[in-house]
């Protein structure tokens, strides 16, 4: 990779699997003798808990992604390879990863630099600042134009959830990152594994904003929200049922982890059905609990809400790090001790999950009609 000092670095991602692999020893040996206490141990515990239960079949793991991990090139370089590994079978995100990851497609140059100096004199320049990435102003209406254009495509004509919105969306970027011969990011490790990816604030995000426009020129793009809510539930309920287990892992926190936990309370409290919340829950994230906010909610917590099984607290882990340093070393890790498993792919599924947790509710609530003579 060339240093440009004018520019910054360019940021080139890697796909991890591309050097890591099951001959990998030393993260091995830097995770298991290295990091011995406090976060170091925490994020130890993470790894081991990862590597046991991503070996077994019956785990299903769903994702949790928040802020804007995708222009870091962290859809490219970390997420398509553990989709590609059978390891992520649901994804919760920001709008934000979802519409950078799209830049990669199209072949857009992102840069770093630290420090960047002044944000009066970028925003002179046109430049476009993340911490310390910088891009051009450019590659928001470039990719922009190319959302929206697709989003106009009569597929998109019609009511659909996020999942649904983003799997045909995704379409179109992989056709773009063939063409471009760009690397898979994300979106499209999602679309070749039958990997679901819910936003469940959609208008929070570019896409969103793209989507407000459409409206406005009487051309609106529908999605629902509220089915969204019912298919995840589904899917959720369906991780737990015939002895299976339900595993999630929360890269920071907001909207995304809520979402992903809020399948236990609405099974439970909304449905009235039998559940436990659950079965495994990691987070890595910079949030105190001591602030109330839900981003640094512990396990413990969640579990008085019926998000977590009680029986498998002491299976959970928190990790107060930043997710950019912790998600390498768990995927390298993860890479030099486990075998791929088999997609799940259910994106494939979902309908069916839905269907079936519908008739299950119906079924219970005629059943609790009858039984109080209304």
């Amino acid at each position: 990779m060339k240093q440009c000092p004018k520019n910054g670095i360019p940021i080139d991602p890697v796909p991890i699997n591309d050097y890591i692999h099951e001959n990998s020893k030393d993260i091995v040996s830097l995770v298991d003798k290295g990091l011995i206490c406090y976060n170091g141990g925490r994020l130890r515990e993470i790894c081991w808990l990862l590597r046991n239960i991503l070996s077994r079949e019956d785990v299903v793991l769903g994702m949790s992604v928040s802020g804007a991990l995708t222009p870091a090139g962290y859809g490219i370089s970390l997420f398509a390879p553990l989709i590609d590994a059978g390891w992520v079978d649901y994804i919760v995100s920001t709008g934000a990863n979802i519409y950078h990851d799209i830049h990669y497609a199209l072949n857009f140059e992102f840069n770093v630099k630290y420090p960047w100096g002044k944000d009066t004199d970028l925003k002179e320049k046109g430049v476009v600042r993340i911490y310390d990435i910088l891009f051009d102003h450019k590659v928001l209406l470039d990719t922009d134009q190319y959302a929206y254009t697709a989003m106009k495509n009569p597929e998109f004509k019609k009511k659909m959830g996020t999942a649904e919105l983003h799997g045909r969306l995704a379409k179109y970027v992989e056709e773009s990152t063939e063409k471009n011969k760009a690397k898979p990011g994300m979106l499209v490790a999602a679309r070749r594994n039958g990997v679901p990816i819910y936003a469940p604030a959609p208008c929070d995000g570019t896409l969103g904003l793209n989507a407000a426009v459409m409206e406005m020129l009487d051309t609106p793009l529908e999605w629902d929200s509220i089915y969204d809510v019912n298919e995840i539930t589904g899917l959720a309920y369906w991780a737990r049922q015939e002895g299976r287990k339900s595993a999630v892992l929360i890269l920071g926190g907001g909207v995304p982890k809520n979402y992903i936990l809020q399948t236990g309370p609405q099974i439970q409290e909304i449905m009235g059905l039998e559940d436990d919340g659950h079965d495994y829950f990691v987070q890595l994230t910079d949030a105190r609990q001591d602030t109330g906010g839900l981003s640094g909610a512990t396990p413990s917590e969640a579990m008085t809400w019926g998000k977590v099984n009680p029986e498998t607290l002491s299976r959970n882990i928190v990790c107060h790090v930043d997710v950019t340093v912790a998600l390498p070393i768990i995927a390298a890790y993860l890479f030099a001790t486990v075998k791929p498993r088999k997609p799940r792919r259910m994106f494939d599924m979902r309908k069916k999950c839905y269907r079936e947790l519908k008739e299950v509710y119906k079924k219970m609530t005629l059943k609790k009609t009858e039984h109080f003579g209304l």
